[in-house]
């Protein structure tokens, strides 16, 4: 498999990014990056980002979760950050990327998860909560979804084209436009830090293809894990945003459907679809609010 690796240079120096990096290599050779913050002994806080970011996105939430007496973990998805980068597109799937990451967590032995998740960090989330149920003491969810063959929204549809067809791909500016925050010239680079070239955006432009909307391969994956999900009895905390186009509502699914939702106190966030570097602080306490449940 050809890989591609960022070179360390482009991480230099980004703004409200004191952390060192960590790697843990998984099969297949893949190097795995992952920021680890707070106690080892301390309960994990996992948090997941989507695409096209990588764990910039989550630089306001990893100090404040430490600083509350939990371990702050971060991992870049395989093809974003700071992690391995695939080169070919057969090498990337949803189930992929879910059996990725379940090494990832199995490797570092994390038990006790709150996991806190948005956009593709819920895809690849909630299917590891329905595949180690066990591993997992709750979960927080914002602006992201669980879907099983439904067909593609409007704006969604927009979105997959682009990412598809258009000849130039501006990741950085692609975060600032969901982000209804006027992000600086820095924080706008330290997004397109890690894909310094056409190559390097391989995941970042086919995830959105992956999305199992429709006749998609992964729709029956999908179902089985709603089934595990309607299982799933301990607390699920929606905090999603009020100004998200693309997953406005989908809360309501989640409050309907997984029994640990029903009796906890929602939040309705605010900003767009990167809520991160909107409310950092309402997911924040939407996090500390799961762990008090659980």
């Amino acid at each position: 498999m050809r890989i591609y690796r960022t070179s360390d240079e482009r991480f230099a120096a980004l703004p409200d990014w004191p952390y060192a990096p960590n790697y843990l290599e998984i099969e297949g050779g893949l190097r795995v990056h992952y920021v680890d913050e707070g106690a080892r002994g301390a309960q994990p806080v996992l948090m997941l980002h989507g695409e096209p970011t990588w764990g910039y996105l989550y630089r306001r939430m990893i100090g404040p979760v430490a600083a509350a007496g939990f371990r702050a973990v971060v991992p870049d998805l395989i093809g974003f950050g700071r992690s391995d980068k695939p080169l070919e597109r057969t090498a990337y799937s949803y189930a992929a990327e879910v059996a990725w990451m379940r090494q990832w967590i199995e490797r570092l032995d994390l038990k006790d998860i709150i996991l806190a998740c948005q956009d593709w960090g819920s895809l690849i989330g909630l299917r590891l909560v329905a595949e180690m149920p066990g591993r997992f003491a709750g979960v927080a969810l914002s602006n992201g979804g669980l879907p099983e063959g439904q067909p593609a929204p409007r704006a969604f549809a927009i979105w997959r084209a682009f990412a598809r067809y258009s000849p130039v791909f501006p990741i950085g500016r692609i975060v600032h436009a969901g982000a209804k925050r006027r992000l600086t010239p820095e924080e706008i680079a330290a997004y397109d830090a890690p894909f310094p070239t056409r190559a390097s955006m391989v995941a970042a432009r086919l995830f959105p293809s992956l999305v199992p909307l429709g006749d998609n391969i992964a729709v029956p994956d999908q179902k089985r894990a709603w089934e595990a999900l309607e299982q799933f009895e301990k607390p699920f905390l929606c905090c999603f945003s009020d100004g998200d186009p693309i997953t406005r509502g989908g809360d309501a699914l989640f409050v309907e459907r997984v029994p640990g939702a029903r009796l906890m106190a929602h939040r309705t966030l605010r900003g767009g679809h990167f809520i991160q570097e909107n409310d950092s602080a309402g997911f924040v306490a939407a996090i500390l609010d799961v762990a008090a449940a659980h």
